[in-house]
């Protein structure tokens, strides 16, 4: 889905588990979150079972599977445990994903040109099962073709670096890094890739990604739970789809 259709939006659920298991127990349960952010408009949900376990459980991916009606995008490290475990949930969607235990969130992209041997079979077994392969990038020609060279049919673009920069007031490196965005999505689109972008978008950021003709879903979580906190979840959920339209309006009136 690119050029005029309107970006889908992921809504990622792993903060309402991180706020479960800060104090243990049941409770808010990431799967009602899930149904929540349906009813008020997401296209479909995220969820990174991470290596350690911190926010999203094994049971909460399976009862995501079950449960909800929307496609659900299953964000894994590229190790043997997470592939049988994706093949096991089969979520509409896998994302790989670098992982290291010490970061506090994702910190940068895959380094899918660096790890194309070991990424190669795990994509043709997720492939062969019917889910659908993304992988988490940074805009970076070299990486971007690997992808393509990998047979993985979406990337997502990190935008982190670009939004930090915008969040400190740097303007020169956040050009920087926007110029790349847009190179990278543009060359995704070139190669046959479905284009997705994440982390770090907020209501402006993500208005202003959404005008790139080549985006054509935007995966969103710590943000939105932040401003349920204050506003609720619905309001939130409905303030994005309403930013992501305005930003492909504008596109399409440019």
């Amino acid at each position: 889905m690119t050029g005029h259709s309107v970006p889908r939006l992921g809504v990622n659920v792993d903060h309402v588990a991180t706020i479960r298991n800060a104090r243990g127990g049941r409770l808010p349960d990431p799967v009602r979150a899930a149904k929540l952010a349906i009813a008020a408009g997401a296209d479909g949900i995220t969820a990174h079972l991470r290596e350690d376990r911190r926010h999203i459980r094994d049971e909460d991916m399976a009862r995501l599977k079950a449960e909800i009606d929307k496609p659900l995008n299953f964000e894994m490290a590229a190790t043997r445990e997470m592939v049988a475990i994706a093949l096991r949930t089969a979520p509409h969607a896998s994302c790989i994903v670098p992982e290291r235990r010490e970061e506090r969130t994702t910190e940068g992209g895959l380094d899918a040109a660096g790890q194309r041997a070991q990424l190669a079979p795990m994509i043709d077994e997720l492939r062969g099962a019917g889910i659908r392969v993304s992988l988490f990038i940074a805009a970076d020609p070299a990486q971007i073709e690997t992808a393509a060279a990998l047979r993985a049919p979406v990337i997502e673009l990190h935008t982190g670096a670009w939004c930090d920069a915008l969040a400190d007031g740097h303007a020169d490196r956040a050009a920087v890094e926007w110029s790349r965005i847009v190179a990278g999505a543009a060359l995704g689109a070139k190669l046959g890739l479905e284009v997705h972008a994440g982390h770090g978008l907020a209501f402006d950021t993500a208005e202003r990604i959404a005008a790139l003709p080549a985006i054509a879903e935007l995966n969103i979580g710590h943000f939105l739970i932040g401003e349920a906190v204050f506003d609720g979840l619905p309001s939130a959920i409905g303030l994005m789809k309403d930013a992501i339209a305005r930003g492909r309006k504008a596109a399409r009136s440019a």
